[in-house]
């Protein structure tokens, strides 16, 4: 188990930060506090993972304004919400949005459908995924070093801090399959368009 998160681990980051959200970066530093993974390359992964897949929700937004993903997207009233916030507080929400409950996949799209500057959102968007994923390695770090105190030992905090791990890692691949089973079965049930 120990050699196949060492292995597999920075690439389950990368993507959970991506896909997921806080959970996998949460774990990242679980991993890294037991000295399985790197701390730095938790880092790196989880905000490269968070700040790649923004970048391209971004540039789908303002490339494809017209495409009906994106049309369907704002349609949602989180689009609509992040819209909002994205005009008033432009710099700061750009920050921000990873910690923005239910707003996560709509606010990279809303803002590069908004009149933000390219240069501007990548900016920001790297600084606000630095910022994400410190935080919630952080706290999977100083989580993982209460396990340690709480068992009394590398050996049995090791062992226990594995076993959290592999727990949330299988919450997040259920949660992440009943998402997709939703949408999918969404999809299925929108009527067909006229073209």
């Amino acid at each position: 188990m120990e050699e196949f998160l060492r292995q597999y681990g920075p690439i389950g980051i990368f993507l959970g930060a991506a896909f997921e959200g806080q959970t996998a970066v949460i774990v990242g530093g679980l991993l890294a506090r037991q000295q399985i993974l790197n701390l730095w390359l938790t880092l790196g992964c989880a905000t490269a993972g968070s700040a790649i897949l923004d970048h391209l929700l971004f540039v789908a937004g303002r490339r494809f304004r017209t495409h009906r993903w994106v049309a369907r997207a704002t349609q949602q009233a989180a689009f609509a919400r992040a819209l909002k916030f994205i005009e008033r507080f432009p710099i700061s929400y750009t920050l921000t949005f990873r910690f923005i409950f239910g707003l996560r996949i709509a606010s990279p799209i809303a803002i590069g459908v908004s009149q933000v500057p390219t240069w501007r959102f990548t900016l920001l968007n790297i600084l606000g995924a630095i910022i994400w994923a410190t935080t919630f390695t952080m706290v999977g770090f100083v989580f993982g070093e209460a396990v340690h105190d709480l068992f009394g030992g590398a050996h049995h905090a090791g062992r226990w801090t594995l076993i959290a791990a592999g727990a949330i890692v299988l919450a997040v691949l259920l949660i992440w399959g009943v998402r997709y089973l939703v949408a999918r079965r969404r999809r299925g049930k929108t009527p067909p368009r006229g073209d």
